[in-house]
């Protein structure tokens, strides 16, 4: 049997702190030690975790498997990269099985961060609740973003009646229509510069201001940016679109369920060059919002995306309760002294939970 091939498919690798709420797992850890995480895991062994930040990107993004005419030839392909060790990475993996996630595939390397599997996986984005672990992997140029938070956000943090929908009070059919759509929509937001886009523009701004920015960008209007870190997975994410835009083809009652978003700063006369960028590059994008430094926030309420990537916390933070919140430290707006490279670390060293 030949290897199973991930070359041509959509792979995301996510840590067990982005997919489930590992918060009380790590409060164990700071506080009482490896040992006694250990022991916590293997006594709650069949305790289900919580759904975490990334849950239900993935779920939404596993749910486009049906597109392909082969189960066994999957377009989107998942795994679980975590800090756990294969002992204790039995209860994420029995989290994953109880919430029915179709993930078979998981790399445990204790204590040591597994982004350096990336490449060898194909691997077009990693998601994980450890900042320093991002950081090193957008440092070493892969596509990586940190979940803020711990807990799912939205609706799924907030089962049970609303004050729209009290127990008992009947549904309008217009209202299941959208609810329908809703399950099984996958909304993705992008920031554009550090983002999708390099970083060059974006020093422009910081070192000389707003009209120097427009002035640069509008004599490039129609040279095409250098490709930023999480490009990798929206020119992915597109090829799944091109799919349904086949499945539309073939039946006009089918609904495209992908929908990708650009939430920026830039504005007029700026817009054009991002645009061209975006139409050079080859990937679809159905909304552009170009709110020249208004709120994001007020955006993304309404727009409620499954997950938003940006580069800046201050355009994050003040959403990531309710948006699942991603960030990409990279570039002019993230620079730090110089990250340490992964230490050694022996395999009775504790580490962070991941």
């Amino acid at each position: 049997m030949p290897p199973y091939d991930l070359d041509h498919r959509l792979v995301v690798g996510v840590s067990s702190s982005a997919l489930f709420d590992l918060s009380t797992s790590q409060r164990v850890f700071d506080e009482q030690g490896i040992e006694a995480y250990r022991a916590y895991q293997d006594r709650y062994r069949d305790r289900t975790l919580r759904r975490g930040v990334a849950f239900e990107f993935v779920q939404r993004l596993l749910s486009l498997n049906d597109l392909s005419p082969d189960a066994q030839d999957p377009l989107v392909e998942v795994f679980v990269l975590s800090k756990n060790d294969p002992s204790t990475g039995l209860r994420v993996m029995s989290s994953v099985a109880a919430y029915g996630l179709p993930i078979s595939r998981a790399i445990f390397t204790q204590g040591l961060a597994p982004y350096a599997y990336i490449p060898a996986l194909n691997i077009s984005l990693f998601l994980s609740g450890d900042a320093g672990d991002v950081r090193r992997a957008t440092t070493l140029g892969h596509p990586a973003g940190q979940v803020l938070g711990s807990a799912a956000v939205g609706h799924l943090a907030a089962a049970g009646p609303t004050a729209e929908h009290p127990p008992g009070a009947p549904v309008t059919a217009g209202e299941a229509e959208v609810a329908a759509d809703d399950a099984a929509e996958l909304r993705v937001a992008f920031d554009f510069d550090g983002v999708l886009a390099d970083d060059s523009a974006e020093r422009i701004f910081q070192s000389d201001g707003l009209e120097q920015f427009h002035q640069y960008e509008s004599a490039r209007k129609v040279t095409e940016h250098h490709a930023g870190p999480i490009l990798p997975f929206l020119r992915a994410l597109s090829t799944i679109q091109r799919r349904e835009d086949e499945r539309v083809a073939e039946d006009p009652t089918y609904r495209p369920r992908v929908r990708v978003s650009i939430v920026t700063a830039r504005s007029a006369p700026s817009h054009e060059r991002a645009v061209n960028t975006l139409r050079s590059w080859g990937v679809t994008v159905n909304d552009a919002f170009f709110l020249g430094g208004a709120d994001k926030g007020r955006v993304l309420r309404v727009l409620r995306p499954h997950i938003f990537f940006d580069d800046q916390r201050g355009h994050l933070d003040p959403v990531a309760r309710e948006v699942a919140s991603v960030l990409v430290p990279y570039g002019v707006t993230n620079e730090v002294t110089a990250v340490p490279s992964e230490p050694t670390v022996d395999a009775s060293t504790p580490t962070p939970v991941g």
